[in-house]
This record gives C-alpha cells, structure tokens and sequence, in this order.
C-alpha cells in the first residue's frame, strides 16, 4: 500500500491537480464561498490555506524526490519559495480581478506558514528518511 502511494506521489499529475484545485478555490468569486452562521471555528480558513499550501509544497517534493540527488534539499527549498509567491500572487489576484474577494496579509502569513510546514516534512521524509533508511 505505501509503496503504491509512494509510486503515484512520484508523479507529476498529483502535484498539477493540487495546484490546478488551490487556483479554482483561491479565484472563486465570494459569492460562491458557502457562509457559515452556526457553527463558526475561528481562524478556519487560515488553517485551509496553511494545510492547502502544505500540501502543495509536499507533492511537488514528492514529484521531484522521485529523481533524488544532492541538490534535493535546494529543490524544495525552491519549491517552498514558489509556494510562498503564488499565495501571495492569489492574494493579488483575488484583490484585483476576483468579485468580492479581498486582499489579506494574514492569508499571506498563513500560505508561508502552511509553505514552511510542507518544507519540514518533505526534508524530514523525503531527505532524512533515506539517510537513515541506509543505515
């Protein structure tokens, strides 16, 4: 089973649906967002854009680590700075050509986070687990 899941994370299609879904959910126009007046958990949309672009940092890595060599580390490096700006580009996006869609720095903060959370775990998986996987 973990070895069929690693197979298709490897691939580059998990990664560009992930990237084509966090497009459509960050350009969809304010009125199609579902409001919620019962149950309210504070703060929940920030954690969807810090698990969103945890996510995305980690398949991207997934798909990259699938051709290992010593320059991984600088890959999802590369890859969590992308992240970074595509939440802040969305942001802008949303600002500028979404209906009722704003502008907010704490989506921005919350996209790093979630970026940063998707870089941890991909080196600790992806890097650590093959050292020590050696041994």
């Amino acid at each position: 089973m973990i070895q069929m899941l690693k197979k298709i994370l490897t691939k580059r299609y998990p990664a560009l649906t992930w990237t084509t879904i966090i497009f459509i959910l960050l350009a969809m126009p304010g009125s199609m967002l579902p409001s919620e007046t019962h149950f309210v958990i504070p703060y929940f949309d920030k954690y969807i854009h810090i698990s969103i672009f945890c996510v995305f940092v980690v398949l991207w890595s997934f798909y990259y680590a699938a051709k290992p060599d010593k320059k991984s580390r600088n890959i999802f490096f590369i890859i969590f700075i992308t992240a970074c700006l595509y939440g802040i580009a969305m942001e802008y996006v949303q600002k500028y050509f979404i209906p009722r869609r704003d502008f907010d720095v704490e989506d921005i903060l919350a996209d790093v986070i979630g970026s940063a959370l998707g870089f941890i775990i991909s080196v600790s998986i992806l890097l650590i687990g093959k050292k020590q996987s050696r041994h």
